[in-house]
């Protein structure tokens, strides 16, 4: 039974990851308004509907890049003892070691997308708020506390900002007057300066 269902999620996971890069690699050809969910399903050999299994929404597909999945999945393999935020720090090092270099091409490709693209942008809030919960059932499981425990929420919360403070201003600096992205700064660089602002996050934040 566990090798069936381990079967079932690469084959999931081969999934979802050729809809991204077949997706990509339209916007890329054609331009992202310009590509169609059914465009992209036919590339990847799948129904609309299946296509939908996987992303709520196209813009989901360039947002959703399976980091936070990695993630978790690290996360829970730290050792019990060890404190929440330093279980994240070396979660972020273990999952993002995983990435290959073209997968990291796909996660500047994705970055690239988010500051250009209007609808992407715009959708944003939204993937911040999944991910939160997503980071809030995973610590809550952690700690034996409920996921909507204040401190739980708070400390998701906290870890996210953290992500936020360090992406941000980077894609903001990456987009030059006639709208270009210099896409080399989304990559394992960055997953450094998280992990920095994650350990002042840790030591209580000293000024």
């Amino acid at each position: 039974m566990t090798a069936q269902v381990s079967l079932r999620e690469r084959k999931k996971a081969r999934t979802r990851a050729s809809l991204r890069e077949h997706a990509l690699r339209l916007f890329r050809e054609q331009g992202y308004q310009a590509t169609t969910v059914e465009q992209i399903a036919a590339a990847a050999e799948v129904s609309p509907s299946t296509f939908f299994r996987y992303f709520p929404t196209k813009e989901d597909l360039v947002l959703q890049d399976d980091m936070d999945t990695r993630l978790l999945d690290a996360f829970l393999r730290q050792p019990a003892g060890l404190a929440p935020i330093p279980a994240i720090r070396a979660a972020l090092a273990e999952a993002w070691r995983t990435f290959t270099p073209q997968e990291w091409e796909l996660i500047r490709e994705g970055g690239r997308l988010s500051i250009q693209v209007p609808e992407i942008r715009a959708r944003t809030l939204s993937e911040f708020s999944r991910i939160i919960n997503v980071m809030s059932d995973a610590l809550a499981r952690r700690v034996g506390r409920q996921p909507d425990d204040v401190r739980v929420r708070v400390l998701a919360g906290a870890v996210m900002g953290v992500m936020i403070s360090v992406f941000l201003p980077e894609h903001l600096a990456a987009e030059d007057g006639a709208g270009l992205v210099d896409t080399s700064l989304f990559g394992p660089d960055t997953v450094t300066r998280i992990d920095e602002a994650l350990a002042l996050l840790e030591a209580g934040l000293p000024l």
